[in-house]
């Protein structure tokens, strides 16, 4: 896992500067008895792999996040001298081994840090009564299906349909966008914190067999239904398990957060082979330019 975080890592920055550019795109990366490799083959080469929009995806994320917040050099540098303290002489060849210099780790050091701004921030605003609210949403598991679908306007009139008697199953199917469509939109069982935090919040609100209104995530709009509950078996006291749930909320808010600051960005991505980069932070956009495209 380490060694294929690092390798999206290191290749990020070539894939920017293949992406910002233009104009060096014959420069020489590799010269060799068989010929030369151009930043512009390289380019072609890395977009076109598994990791591509990996790559790309974190390149964004850097960029949103120095947007943002402000690490300073100290800061930096003080983590750095850290983690040479903790391996002392054998720190540059910890560094070679994951295929690190000291600059490039420096800079996963700034990435690290400037999460950690963006982190802190959304701490402060979780609250006590936040905190108790997950806990007794935390003592139940639901069974729950539902309807995802692009727009609040078709949300609206599938909720509609299915107020008037229609059969939720079969709306699933016929307007259902996920992959749980074809199963009548069923989810099974899952626990607080495992679905976001909108669609979390809406389904452990709901009474059993009642439907909720179209509820928006960064998926789409959902329209769901609790076909059970139970109770989950030793789950533990409040304060043992205070500090975990707070830990999820954090998370949650923490992600909700970067989705907020992407999509106020603006990110616009040129390169077609790329367009779906941004699918797990935006999927519900990054689902309508692809339509779009489609069309």
């Amino acid at each position: 896992m380490k060694k294929s975080l690092l390798a999206i890592g290191l290749a990020s920055s070539l894939l920017l500067a293949a992406c910002s550019d233009k104009e060096a795109t014959d420069e020489v990366v590799v010269s060799a008895s068989f010929g030369d490799i151009t930043k512009d083959e390289f380019y072609n080469e890395l977009k076109s792999a598994t990791t591509g929009p990996q790559i790309l995806e974190q390149v964004v994320v850097k960029k949103v996040l120095e947007n943002n917040y402000e690490v300073s050099e100290d800061d930096i540098n003080k983590e750095f001298d850290a983690f040479k303290e903790t391996y002392g002489d054998s720190y540059e060849s910890i560094l070679s081994m994951y295929g690190y210099t000291e600059d490039s780790y420096k800079k996963e050091i700034k990435l690290g840090l400037l999460s950690k701004k963006l982190t802190e921030e959304v701490d402060k605003t979780v609250t006590e009564e936040e905190v108790k609210a997950s806990y007794e949403q935390a003592k139940y598991e639901l069974n729950a299906r539902h309807i995802l679908v692009e727009d609040e306007a078709t949300a609206q009139e599938v909720y509609d349909k299915i107020k008037n008697g229609g059969d939720f199953a079969a709306l699933a199917a016929e307007y259902g966008t996920d992959g749980t469509a074809a199963n009548g939109g069923e989810l099974g069982w899952f626990s607080v914190g495992k679905m976001v935090k909108e669609f979390n919040d809406a389904a452990y609100a709901l009474e059993l067999n009642t439907v909720s209104e179209p509820v928006k995530t960064e998926f789409g709009y959902h329209i769901i239904e609790v076909t059970d509950k139970r109770e989950v078996e030793g789950y533990g006291t409040y304060e043992e398990k205070q500090a975990e749930l707070r830990q999820s909320i954090v998370g949650q808010k923490a992600n909700a957060k970067l989705v907020e600051l992407v999509r106020a960005a603006n990110v616009d991505i040129k390169d077609a082979d790329l367009q779906g980069a941004l699918v797990n932070i935006l999927p519900a956009e990054t689902a309508k330019e692809e339509t779009t495209e489609e069309k």
